[in-house]
């Protein structure tokens, strides 16, 4: 059997890659499932806001904490949609003096955009309102204090806050529909991370595979 001429595999070889690269570049890349629900945050010192790492029935905020709940449509927590607006704790509680034995905690209420909307629902108004309530109260009473009626599902999650949405908690949706703004954009990245490990992988492996051809076609030749 004629054994192909190192100049003839390396040419072989760079049109192979040629061609991989071409698809890499042009593939497109795969885009995490999107979600509908109301996503939990909370509010640092410095007035950043937080996605939280526990679930209104088990966090228990201190006295003068901010909490908010941003509704959307978002793949994750990376590119959930934070609640808009600044107001801190002094302005949404100022006229709630405080009491003995009690907290308080401050929330804002974000409905989210009309694009977020399931259909034939409008989102009511972004709000706040100030919870005064027992000092061991989680997050999910004070909101119950402020914010009713709210509705969950059998897993405990939070599907609707004063009302809204009338139904449907955390549903898959194909994505975001029109008539969203720039300033309405998910927060960070929307699970877009481009080539697959795979994919980088098996070009690694085809430009070993080519080298060793040519080095052993050398090796016949010698």
């Amino acid at each position: 059997m004629r054994t192909p001429k190192p100049r003839a595999l390396r040419a072989s070889l760079v049109a192979l890659l040629t061609l991989l690269a071409g698809a890499l570049l042009t593939a497109a890349p795969a885009h995490a499932a999107d979600y509908r629900y109301w996503s939990f945050w909370q509010q640092g010192k410095d007035g950043a806001w937080m996605y939280a790492t526990q679930g209104p029935s088990i966090a228990r905020p201190d006295d003068g904490d901010v909490e908010g709940f941003r509704f959307a449509v978002s793949a994750n927590s990376g590119s959930a949609e934070k609640p808009r607006g600044a107001a801190g704790f002094e302005a949404i509680c100022a006229d709630t003096p405080a009491q003995d034995g009690r907290k308080r905690i401050a929330l804002v209420l974000d409905f989210g955009t009309p694009g977020d909307a399931p259909g034939g629902e409008t989102p009511p108004k972004r709000r706040t309102a100030c919870a005064r309530v027992g000092s061991g109260a989680t997050t999910a009473e004070a909101l119950a204090s402020v914010a009713k009626p709210l509705r969950y599902n059998n897993d405990a999650l939070l599907c609707a806050i004063s009302g809204y949405p009338k139904s449907g908690c955390g549903e898959q949706v194909s994505g975001k529909e029109t008539g969203k703004t720039e300033s309405d954009a998910p927060q960070g990245d929307d699970g877009d991370e481009g080539p697959s490990v795979g994919l980088l992988a098996g070009l690694a492996a085809i430009v070993v595979l080519g080298a060793a051809a040519v080095w052993q076609a050398r090796r016949r030749r010698g």
